[in-house]
């Protein structure tokens, strides 16, 4: 080492000695928060785009032109976003698909599975109410009424209200109480726009009232 450098270490150390202290807890905590921060907005980003990525080949091998996806592929990339995004939003919408597809094929336990795993710990509000809600449809397919309709107690957010609404009024025509089924049919009628509660609604209604007469 030169004399040059030997005075630069001796320099660096002396000011490291004088400084080095209040730097830690004042400018350089400062600059570790910083950069630390840019780091993990970086790494956010790039666990985001690794999620959108898995999540869009999910979206095209479930989405398939001639509505017949592979099961198999569909397990593998839901199972991947799991692994590597457990929690996120971009997971659990990929466990809707498997639900889906588990429900296309008849099992019906591997769906109320993967549904009920959302249901206990959303990812968000909205992801909470749908799955809360295929869930409630899954149960009814296994003769599980009661089960759901009790899934479907509480107040529901406004979005969802309506589709909240009709699928209870299904479940408790499956029961038969259709006086509470033209009840809960009304309500999501009246969640809805006009040109909306014309359809299958009305026609449940419509339906209830031949009942009735």
């Amino acid at each position: 080492m030169s004399s040059t450098e030997d005075e630069q270490l001796a320099d660096l150390k002396e000011w490291w000695s004088r400084n080095g202290k209040p730097l830690v807890t004042g400018g350089l905590l400062a600059l570790v928060i910083v950069f630390g921060w840019q780091a993990f907005q970086k790494y956010q980003s790039n666990q985001s785009q690794g999620a959108s990525m898995l999540y869009q080949q999910l979206l095209e091998t479930t989405l398939t032109p001639d509505g017949k996806p592979d099961a198999a592929r569909v397990s593998d990339l839901a199972g991947k976003l799991n692994s590597e995004f457990a929690g996120s939003a971009y997971a659990q919408y990929g466990s809707l698909f498997v639900a889906k597809v588990a429900v296309d094929s008849g099992k019906l336990d591997d769906a109320a599975s993967e549904l009920k795993a959302i249901v206990a710990k959303p990812a968000n509000p909205a992801l909470g109410e749908i799955a809360r809600q295929r869930l409630a449809q899954v149960l009814a397919a296994q003769n599980k009424a009661d089960e759901a309709l009790k899934l479907l107690e509480g107040e529901a957010d406004k979005a969802f209200l309506a589709t909240r609404e009709e699928l209870k009024g299904d479940l408790l025509v499956q029961l038969g109480r259709t006086d509470e089924a033209h009840a809960a049919y009304q309500k999501a009628k009246a969640a809805l726009s006009d040109e909306a509660a014309v359809g299958g609604l009305q026609i449940k209604l419509d339906d209830l009232a031949k009942g009735d007469a």
